[in-house]
């Protein structure tokens, strides 16, 4: 995609006559969000790669255990805008539970993009604090999904 401000003012024109709500495009160089406002604002921005992490005005009621210190606290958070599904299915028990120990590299849960189901995996060893988001709600790019308290390291 070139990176032009012509270019640009045609794809927001393009979106404000086909009445889109919100559009985003990534390539290995650029990640670009355009929200157009029909619903409240939370990002605007163009970013360049390496992604960094936006925090959501998203207050889901989430499953709490203990605090500990914050040093010892991991966030797993949404590499994509999607839904948020605890289960492969609707039928299927979640991957995970609060309390639980979560292994690098553990299936956590699926974030479905774009029609494509992604599954998110902890990039920690610890032991699962709370779930941030509710099953089935949509999730913002970005935004916090689970909170881990890490293992002590050996």
């Amino acid at each position: 995609m070139e990176h032009s401000l012509d270019k640009l003012r045609e794809l927001i024109e393009t979106l404000r006559e086909g009445e889109v709500g919100e559009f985003e495009y990534e390539d290995e160089s650029i990640r670009l969000r355009i929200n157009m406002g029909r619903r409240p604002i939370q990002e605007v921005a163009v970013l360049q790669a390496p992604q960094t992490s936006i925090t959501s005005s998203h207050t889901p009621s989430p499953t709490h255990l203990p605090e500990t210190a914050a040093s010892d606290i991991a966030y797993v958070t949404s590499p994509f805008v999607g839904t948020f599904y605890r289960a492969a299915s609707p039928e299927a028990a979640p991957f995970v539970q609060p309390g639980q120990n979560i292994g690098k590299g553990q299936t956590l849960c699926i974030v479905e993009a774009m029609k494509l189901m992604n599954e998110i995996e902890s990039d920690t060893t610890g032991t699962l604090l709370e779930i941030l988001a509710e099953n089935g709600s949509s999730v913002e790019f970005g935004q916090r999904l689970f909170k881990i308290r890490k293992a002590p390291a050996h």
